[in-house]
C-alpha cells in the first residue's frame, strides 16, 4: 500500500468532509465531527453509540457531542476545532486549553442541572444524559476529546488528567497527526504494542509463514489489555461480543462467578496473531500487532464480569495461542484465515464473514467501468467511486503527477464518493428498516450483510450493472432527502434530521409498495437527481412523517433519538401518516418490466463473466502462474483428479485453449489458492 505525505492526507480529508456537507447538505463542522467518530470506532477509542449536537456560548462553554461506552462505562464529550485552510493548520497549546476549559464548562453545567440557558434540541437531551449516566453510577472514567485537522505544536506532551465528582477525566487531541499516523497503520495492518509477562513455550515448527506459542493469561492481565485497547483487539475477528445472550456466554459468566478456579479447563481459550513478539526466560516480554481472531466473547466477559458486575477475576487463567507472522505480505489473508476457522464456539453465520463477500468485489468492477450520464449541459461522464478499503480514494491519486491527479477527480468527483457503510444505510431505508438503520453502522452494516448474503446464496449473478444503477440512485435519494429536511422552513436546525431522512425514505418505500409496482430509479440515474414529481410528493413526507419522531408519544420513549430507534415508531408513523401516490405519477414500473430487465441483466452478466475469466486464463501475461499453481495444490491441497488433470494439462501447454467450463474450473483453483494467502513468484 502506498503511503502519502501529511500534506496530501490533509487534502484528502479536506476534499472529504467538503463532499460530505455538498451532498448532505450539513455543516462541515459536523462532517468533520462524524468522519473522526467513525475512526474512533474503527480504532476501538469509540463505540457507535454517539451523538452530535453543537452549541457554544460567549460565557466560556462549548460541545460537538459525546459517546457512551457501555461495556467500559466510560463517557466521552467531544468538541471541534475545524480549519477550513488549504495547509495544515497549527493546534497550539493555550487554544488546547481553551477548548477542553470550554468543554468543561459544558459538563459542569449537566451534572449541575443548569439547562435554563440550553436549546431544547439535541444538547439539551445529551446534557440530561451525562447526567442521568453519572447519577446512575455507570461512569468509571471520562474523555474529553478534542478533534482538529489542524496539528499540535511539538510543545504539546501531556496533559494531567483531572477529577470531577470522583470520576476521573482523561484528555485527548485527536489532531491531523494522529489521524494520518492511524491511515498509516491502517494501511499496513494495524498496530497494538503490549509489554508483558506471559509464561510460554515456543511449539516448533518449520513453517517460512508463521511461529506459534502456548502460553497462559491471567484474568487480570486480560482486563489490563482490554482496558488499554479494547475493540482494537478485535478488528479481525469475524464478529464481536454477543453480550451474555447465547449459551456459551451464559456459560462463561456462570464459571467466572461459581468456578474460576476451573476456568482454564472449561475455556478454550484465546487464538491470537501477531507481527511480532519478544521472549526471555519462557516468557512472553513483549507484542507487537496483536489481534484476537478467536476468543472475542472469552475477553470481553471477563472484562464485563470484573467492570461492570465487580466479580473478582484474579483467580481465572486463560489458555493463549499465539502465532506471530513472518511473511509480511500475506499478513491479512493469514489473519483472515485463522479468524474462520477458530470461530467455532458459537454458531458462524454467512455474514460473519461478509468482508470477504464476492459483493464488494463486483460492485468495485461496476464502479469502474459504468459510468454516470453528463447533465447540466455538460459533455463529460463521470464515475462513481465505490471506497473499498478506507484510504484507498487517497491512495490512488497520491504518486499521480498534478495534472493527472486533476483529471483523476474530474473523472470521480469526491461528491460521487460511497463506501460500504453508506451503501448499507441507504439500501436497509429502502427496504423499510427505518428502527434498525437508527441503531448506528455497526448494528445496520450487520443486518445489511444478512442481506445482501441471502441475496446472493439465492442468486450469485444479482450483483448487475443494473443493481449497480439503482444502489446509487438510493443513495442519491437519500442525499437529496437529507437536504430538504435541511432547507424545509418548518426543521429547526439541531434537530434530527438524520432519523427524519431514514424514515421519509422508508415511508416512500412503503407506499410505493403499496401500488402493487415498483419504483423506477432509472429516472434518477439518468438525471444524477431527483426527477421533479419525485421530489415533490418526498417533500411531503418528509414533512409530516417528522413530527412523529420529534414528539414521541408520552407512553413510547421520551427521547427522540432512542424512540427513532424502536420499532413502534415506524408502526406508528405507518399508521399514522396517509400519504398515496398519485395516480398520474410517471416514475413507477410494473412487476413484468422488473423481472424482464432482472432476465437480460442475468444473461449479460453471465456472458461477462465467462469472457473474463477465459481472456485471464488464456491472457499470455498471466503464463507464469499456472506451473507454481500445479505444484501448489499437488504438495499442499489435495484435489479431484479430473480438476488436477485440467490444471496440470493446461499448465504443460497440453490444452492451449480450454473452454468455458474448464476456465472456471482454473480460475476458481488460482482464487482459492489466492485466499490462502498463495502467489506466484514474479
Amino acid at each position: 500500500m502506498k503511503d502519502i505525505g501529511i500534506e496530501e492526507f490533509h487534502e484528502y480529508i479536506q476534499q472529504q468532509i467538503i463532499s460530505d456537507s455538498q451532498t448532505r447538505n450539513i455543516e462541515r463542522q459536523q462532517a468533520f465531527f462524524e468522519h473522526v467518530n467513525e475512526e474512533l470506532i474503527e480504532n476501538g477509542e469509540l463505540t457507535p453509540n454517539y451523538t452530535y449536537a453543537y452549541w457554544g456560548n460567549k460565557l466560556g462553554v462549548e460541545i460537538n457531542g459525546i459517546g457512551y461506552d457501555e461495556t467500559r462505562q466510560i463517557l466521552s464529550l467531544s468538541v471541534n476545532h475545524y480549519v477550513e485552510e488549504d495547509a495544515v493548520g497549527s493546534l497550539s497549546k493555550s487554544l488546547i486549553d481553551t477548548k477542553f476549559k470550554r468543554l468543561h464548562g459544558f459538563l459542569a453545567i449537566a451534572l449541575g442541572k443548569k439547562y435554563t440557558d440550553i436549546p431544547k434540541n439535541e444538547v439539551f437531551e445529551i446534557a440530561q444524559e451525562i447526567d442521568n449516566y453519572v447519577n446512575a453510577g455507570m461512569v468509571s472514567k471520562i474523555r474529553f476529546f478534542l478533534l482538529s485537522n489542524a496539528r499540535a505544536t511539538r510543545n504539546l506532551t501531556t496533559i494531567d488528567n483531572a477529577i470531577i465528582n470522583d470520576i476521573p477525566i482523561e484528555f485527548r487531541v485527536i489532531d491531523i497527526n494522529y489521524q494520518y499516523q492511524y491511515y498509516l497503520l491502517e494501511n499496513s495492518g494495524g498496530d497494538i504494542s503490549i509489554d508483558t509477562e506471559i509464561p510460554s513455550i515456543e511449539i516448533d515448527s518449520n513453517n517460512e509463514e508463521y511461529s506459534s506459542y502456548l502460553g497462559v493469561l491471567s484474568g487480570n492481565q486480560i482486563v489490563s489489555i482490554y482496558e488499554e485497547h479494547g475493540q482494537k483487539l478485535f478488528e479481525q475477528n469475524v464478529r464481536t461480543f454477543l453480550q451474555f445472550r447465547t449459551k456459551v456466554n451464559q456459560d462463561i459468566k456462570k464459571t467466572i462467578l461459581n468456578s474460576p478456579e476451573r476456568f482454564f479447563a472449561y475455556n478454550n481459550g484465546i487464538t491470537a496473531t501477531a507481527s511480532e513478539i519478544e521472549v526471555k526466560d519462557n516468557k512472553i516480554t513483549h507484542i507487537r500487532g496483536l489481534q484476537i481472531v478467536n476468543g472475542g466473547q472469552t475477553t470481553s466477559s471477563i472484562y464485563q464480569s470484573y467492570k461492570k458486575d465487580k466479580f473478582d477475576v484474579s483467580k481465572i487463567f486463560v489458555q493463549l495461542k499465539i502465532s506471530v507472522i513472518k511473511n509480511k505480505e500475506k499478513h491479512g489473508g493469514f489473519v483472515s484465515k485463522v479468524s474462520q476457522y477458530a470461530n467455532t464456539q458459537n454458531k458462524i453465520n454467512a455474514t460473519d464473514f461478509f468482508s470477504n463477500s464476492p459483493f464488494h468485489r463486483e460492485f468495485k468492477e461496476l464502479s469502474k467501468r459504468i459510468l454516470a450520464p453528463a447533465i447540466g449541459g455538460g459533455q463529460r461522464k463521470t464515475g462513481w467511486y465505490y471506497e473499498r478499503v478506507r484510504g484507498e480514494f487517497a491512495n490512488d491519486t497520491a504518486y499521480l503527477s498534478p495534472a493527472k491527479k486533476r483529471q483523476f477527480r474530474e473523472d470521480w468527483p469526491s461528491k460521487q464518493k460511497l463506501d460500504k457503510t453508506k451503501i448499507a444505510k441507504t439500501e436497509l431505508t429502502w427496504l423499510k428498516k427505518p428502527s434498525i438503520v437508527s441503531l448506528g453502522p455497526a448494528k445496520f452494516f450487520k443486518e445489511f450483510a444478512s442481506e445482501v448474503t441471502k441475496q446472493i446464496e439465492k442468486d450469485n449473478l444479482s450483483i448487475t450493472e443494473d443493481y449497480f444503477k439503482q444502489v446509487i440512485s438510493r443513495y442519491i435519494m437519500y442525499n437529496s432527502i437529507e437536504r430538504i429536511i435541511r432547507t424545509s422552513d418548518w426543521y429547526q436546525v439541531g434537530g434530527y434530521r438524520g432519523a427524519g431522512t431514514v424514515y421519509a425514505m422508508s415511508y416512500f418505500s412503503e407506499i410505493v409498495g403499496n401500488t402493487g409496482m415498483f419504483f423506477d430509479f432509472s429516472k434518477i440515474w439518468e438525471l444524477q437527481s431527483l426527477p421533479f414529481k419525485v421530489e415533490e410528493i418526498l417533500k411531503q413526507i418528509a414533512k409530516e412523517v417528522y413530527p412523529y419522531i420529534a414528539n414521541p408519544p408520552s407512553t413510547g420513549n421520551s427521547n427522540p433519538s432512542e424512540w427513532a430507534k424502536d420499532i413502534k415508531c415506524w408502526e406508528r408513523i405507518v399508521d399514522k401518516v396517509n400519504i398515496k401516490i398519485p395516480k398520474d405519477a410517471n416514475y413507477l414500473v410494473s412487476n413484468e418490466i422488473v423481472q424482464i430487465i432482472k432476465k437480460e441483466e442475468r444473461v449479460k452478466k453471465r456472458l461477462d463473466e465467462g469472457i473474463m475469466i477465459q481472456s485471464f486464463v488464456v491472457d499470455r501475461k498471466n503464463r507464469h502462474i499456472w506451473k507454481p499453481l500445479t505444484d501448489y495444490y499437488l504438495n499442499e491441497k489435495e484435489l479431484s483428479p479430473m480438476k488436477m488433470d485440467i490444471l496440470k494439462k493446461f499448465s504443460e501447454g497440453l490444452m492451449p485453449l480450454p473452454s468455458d467450463k474448464q476456465s472456471k474450473i482454473i480460475y476458481d483453483l488460482y482464487m482459492d489458492a489466492a485466499d490462502f494467502g498463495w502467489e506466484p513468484e514474479k
